[in-house]
């Protein structure tokens, strides 16, 4: 889930335990953990709801001052359904980032990481990609996505898009430009 960038102090300090969107139809999932720039939520209930039927508590918990400012925030998108998702911050370390600062791997980790890597070779509409491009970043740590995205035919924001799924397994980390192989990608390449 998105948010604004006024709303990350509140919910690192477990300030904000309400969201309000407007959807089609739910985008998150209660018991699905979800990353945040500020660490990893939890949803605990998405339930659909009347705007006329928020209260004010409710507009506190999502970060507003009263319903009628978290109302006048939402983004007019007639045709969709308003969404209140519950949710509480995850005190816990970002597996990600356990494994991005791994320098060792286990067989079981090895093999669930080929797991993902294959499923995503397997869904892209190019081919398999992600040896390859994980290898390219291992040669040219801090070349930027363009650049990168050049060597590989491809545009630069669907390449973004795959580097992300990396380094959602915790095998790239992002530099102010470019990007690098983690700790845990490289004993993944060299395994």
């Amino acid at each position: 889930m998105l948010f604004l960038k006024r709303f990350w102090e509140p919910l690192a300090a477990g300030e904000i335990t309400l969201s309000f969107r407007r959807w089609k139809a739910a985008q998150v999932v209660a018991g699905r953990r979800y990353r945040i720039p500020v660490g990893i939520i939890e949803v605990e209930r998405v339930d659909l709801v009347e705007p006329l039927d928020i209260p004010d508590e409710d507009a506190l918990r999502a970060g507003h001052a009263s319903a009628a400012a978290l109302l006048a925030d939402l983004p007019d998108r007639p045709g969709m359904l308003l969404f209140r998702i519950q949710f509480h911050l995850v005190d816990e370390p970002d597996p990600r980032l356990e494994l991005a600062n791994k320098n060792r791997l286990t067989a079981e980790d090895v093999a669930e990481i080929t797991r993902r890597l294959d499923r995503l070779d397997r869904a892209a509409p190019h081919g398999p990609w992600t040896r390859q491009v994980l290898a390219a970043i291992e040669a040219n740590p801090g070349r930027r996505a363009p650049d990168l995205a050049t060597m590989f035919g491809r545009d630069t924001q669907p390449f973004k898009t795959d580097v992300r799924k990396l380094k959602n397994l915790g095998l790239t980390l992002s530099l102010r430009t470019g990007y690098q192989v983690s700790p845990g990608g490289r004993a993944y390449l060299r395994s």
